[in-house]
């Protein structure tokens, strides 16, 4: 497959782009010699960029609306809370098999072109690979929240693992001391990745590998997020949304919010949600290099914006093509002419978002029903039109 006369969201000249089996082969700003019966895609007024990687989402969390009704000085006053005056809310959903609640999630995050999800939480199951989902980590929830937190921490047979953990959600004492309590009984000092992190310093911050930053959660819970323009010059900052319990669904309103911060530059915020985050991690995607997996995004430019700025002037609607190991997942219906020869015998749910209409990967009609079924009243971001197989 070549994709061609994109621009690259962070530069200004168009590049063509050869995939074979999937990962990206070539990437050229001239004409590319490739398979002259191979799938060749042309674009105009487009921008490409990877992939988005959210590094912190709870997967089987995302059928929940948000709760709470107040301001908390930490996630364990939260935590508390809810579980109060909110359980039966919390019942009614968890009612839901937690397999539909995660492919949910999945598809929460493809709808807008992220194609890595790091979950949080318990290994997950799935019967196939829309996105990827990242769990080479040893998770904890938290000091507070996880039992024997101490020895989980130290158990020497995952010493070759992160530690991925909820620490410094909060803006009193507590959150503070539970970040240096965190750092004192890491004995093996393994890489330890912080969520959150609102009550973190610098100094505290020299002791993780990273930290994942999610400022609608932290505005929803505390009216106050991470210190990043503090905490970026001791370690490397990376994106997540966290799920629907504290934040919106939708990946491009958290990005406008964190913009809106001025916390992180233009250039720093965009790396957050690629390449610095596939560094940390350690993965083989986050940019649009030879040799790396071929998980791109390609969205419609809009209002003669340039630079930086037309990456964040972008919605999920205004995706064309979301692709994932060199595998299309999402194409809008305008490059249906062009791909339909291509998709034989594959499924895909024609959706309605905004004014735009979308062929998503599998049967969304499917899932909905499944869901309805136990929450006819969930409302899902999209209409669905119908199920489709080439």
């Amino acid at each position: 497959m070549i994709l061609q006369g994109a621009r690259p969201a962070d530069s200004g000249q168009t590049i063509n782009v050869m995939i074979s089996k999937g990962k990206i082969d070539e990437v050229s700003p001239g004409p590319i010699a490739g398979n002259a019966d191979g799938l060749q895609l042309r674009f105009d007024n487009a921008l490409i960029f990877p992939g988005l990687i959210n590094s912190h989402d709870h997967l089987d969390f995302n059928l929940f609306p948000q709760l709470g009704n107040r301001i908390y000085k930490n996630y364990t006053e939260w935590g508390a809370y809810i579980h109060q005056h909110y359980k039966p809310e919390i019942n009614h959903i968890l009612r839901v098999p937690v397999q539909l609640r995660i492919r949910w999630g999945v598809y929460k995050n493809l709808l807008c072109g992220v194609t890595t999800v790091v979950n949080h939480g318990e290994r997950l199951t799935l019967d196939d690979e829309l996105i990827n989902i990242f769990e080479e980590t040893h998770d904890l929830h938290s000091v507070g929240f996880e039992k024997l937190w101490k020895l989980k921490l130290n158990n020497p047979l995952k010493r070759h693992l992160p530690v991925v953990i909820h620490t410094g959600e909060g803006t009193d004492e507590t959150a503070s001391a539970e970040i240096d309590s965190l750092i004192r009984w890491n004995k093996w000092r393994r890489p330890l990745i912080g969520i959150h992190a609102v009550a973190m310093t610098g100094r505290q911050a020299a002791n993780f590998k990273g930290i994942v930053w999610c400022p609608e959660s932290n505005y929803y819970l505390l009216s106050k997020t991470a210190p990043v323009h503090q905490l970026k010059q001791h370690t490397t900052i990376i994106f997540g949304t966290d799920s629907t319990l504290t934040g919106n669904w939708n990946i491009w309103d958290h990005i406008a919010m964190a913009r809106k911060t001025g916390v992180l530059t233009d250039r720093e915020l965009y790396r957050s949600l690629n390449s610095d985050a596939a560094k940390v991690w350690q993965i083989n995607t986050g940019c649009i290099s030879e040799g790396k997996d071929a998980d791109l995004v390609i969205a419609r430019q809009k209002n003669e914006i340039t630079g930086l700025d037309s990456f964040y002037d972008l919605s999920h609607s205004d995706l064309l093509l979301v692709m994932h190991k060199g595998n299309i997942r999402l194409f809008d219906q305008e490059l249906l002419p062009q791909l339909a020869p291509s998709l034989k015998e594959r499924g895909f749910s024609l959706i309605r978002v905004e004014k735009t209409y979308k062929y998503v990967e599998g049967n969304l009609g499917e899932l909905i029903e499944q869901i309805h079924a136990y929450l006819p009243e969930f409302i899902f971001p999209f209409e669905f039109i119908d199920h489709q197989i080439f």
